[in-house]
């Protein structure tokens, strides 16, 4: 009896080690990045791409950094300095030694992801040939060599022989590896070309990689596949779905039922993950197209985050919510803390609520951006009382930014520098200058992207304060 609750003890622990994961070494160097964070992301899934950020190092001196994260899949993992990055695939319990190649981060003008990201040169060392990175490397390289060797014979000629050919060069070269991510990568992205040598039919080509297949949420060729073969499946390639009256089974009493019950019509969507998924992925496209229905839209992707018996699609539908609301009207406004001009304090947008914000995003050497602020500092003075306004340079440098407005005299409001924090443009998706955002006094979005100064911010604020009364 003992030994049995000993036996039993010993295999709960190795149950919930190996269901919460293996853990994950990776260190490595990066010249030139002294004194920067090295970040390493992921996307959480890919029907809208959400990046979650899994680690985050200091990279010393000398470029040198080390991080450990725990993961029970596979997952396509993107290291980031600034907002310079490189990806890579990282598995369970390994153990990577990466290279990053010299590089002259602070030569850059401006902190915009939008606007100078650049790819880093990474190198894994000592990778041994079985491994993801080794072998998906060398099939993209063969695959994408084919096809621009053979552009004619596949995307002109459909010629199904090249097809054989393309596999025989993919088995000649990196063998018949046994990791089932890669076996699935693989077969998923040589479907481009059974689809391009019209080897099968739309619908068999649905039927066999997708109504027989279980659905591989977390395979990053599975998922591109996916999106390109149901993109706008529901209105438009279905024969049979397109002839749906959508807007009607929206405003049904149980509207997802409802649109499960329609889809399932489609002999594809048998299998009812794969429904669900292509559901929400077909919502997102109607929530893009439709002006009446975005709110029952909404309603039902929530329904799909609540009660979906899948996790992966409640994960999903999450995301899909927060991507489609994002920046909207009446939306929380992305939270930061960012170091003032004279870097001596550090503020916060959630301790300026109770009060209206303009946000505008700028840079000393953007003349459209300086000239609107020149038009701005009337309107600080006469909402000074009732609005914060507060200006975020997004410029390198620091000093830069101060000697500016030391020849600005009158610009007496809050100007915050944006220093290491570049993931707050992305979060206010800052891809050209000048931006405003209006803030209302509860912290929530009430105009994305606002009027400039000179064409019409002040009449936008005096309708948000009146009506606030």
């Amino acid at each position: 009896m003992k030994h049995s609750i000993i036996a039993a003890f010993f295999l709960l622990i190795m149950w919930t080690a190996f269901s919460q994961g293996q853990k994950v070494n990776i260190s490595g160097v990066a010249p030139g990045a002294g004194g920067k964070f090295i970040v390493l992301s992921t996307v959480s899934d890919y029907l809208t791409n959400t990046e979650i950020t899994l680690a985050k190092a200091p990279v010393d001196s000398s470029g040198n950094f080390q991080m450990s994260i725990t993961t029970d899949k596979t997952i396509v993992g993107k290291m980031s300095i600034d907002f310079h990055s490189a990806g890579f695939y990282i598995s369970p319990g390994k153990t990577y030694d990466i290279n990053i190649l010299p590089y002259k981060y602070d030569e850059v003008k401006e902190l915009n992801p939008f606007i100078n990201s650049a790819n880093l040169q990474m190198e894994l060392k000592n990778l041994p040939q079985d491994d993801l990175n080794y072998v998906l490397g060398e099939f993209d390289r063969i695959y994408n060599a084919f096809l621009v060797e053979h552009f004619n014979g596949l995307y002109r000629e459909h010629n199904r022989v090249l097809l054989d050919t393309l596999r025989a060069n993919v088995t000649f070269t990196i063998g018949a590896p046994t990791d089932q991510y890669a076996l699935n990568y693989m077969d998923y992205k040589i479907a481009n070309v059974v689809q391009l040598v019209q080897l099968m039919g739309p619908e068999m080509i649905g039927y066999n990689y997708f109504t027989t297949r279980p659905v591989l949420y977390d395979n990053m060729m599975y998922m591109d596949f996916f999106n390109t073969y149901f993109n706008k499946y529901m209105f438009a390639t279905s024969r049979i779905l397109k002839k749906n009256d959508y807007h009607s089974l929206l405003a049904a009493q149980d509207p997802y039922a409802a649109l499960l019950k329609a889809l399932a019509t489609d002999t594809l969507l048998k299998p009812a993950r794969l429904r669900e998924l292509v559901l929400i992925k077909g919502l997102m496209d109607m929530y893009n197209t439709s002006g009446e229905d975005k709110k029952n839209i909404i309603a039902v992707i929530k329904t799909i985050e609540e009660k979906s018996p899948a996790a992966e699609a409640r994960l999903i539908a999450g995301n899909v919510i927060k991507n489609l609301t994002h920046l909207q009207p009446g939306t929380p406004a992305p939270l930061f803390q960012l170091r003032n001009r004279s870097n001596t304090a550090t503020i916060k947008l959630d301790s300026l609520r109770g009060k209206v914000v303009v946000l505008n995003f700028w840079t000393s050497y953007c003349a459209g951006c300086t000239d609107e602020m020149d038009n701005l500092r009337p309107l600080t003075e006469k909402f000074k009382d009732k609005v914060v306004f507060v200006s975020v340079s997004s410029e390198y440098s620091r000093l830069r930014m101060r000697l500016y407005l030391d020849l600005k005299k009158d610009w007496d409001w809050v100007f915050l520098h944006i220093g290491d924090q570049t993931d707050v443009l992305k979060e206010y998706d800052v891809r050209s200058l000048p931006l405003y955002v209006i803030i209302d006094k509860d912290g929530n979005i009430y105009k994305y992207a606002a009027e400039l100064p000179s064409s019409g911010l002040e009449n936008t604020i005096e309708q948000l304060l009146q009506s606030s009364k």
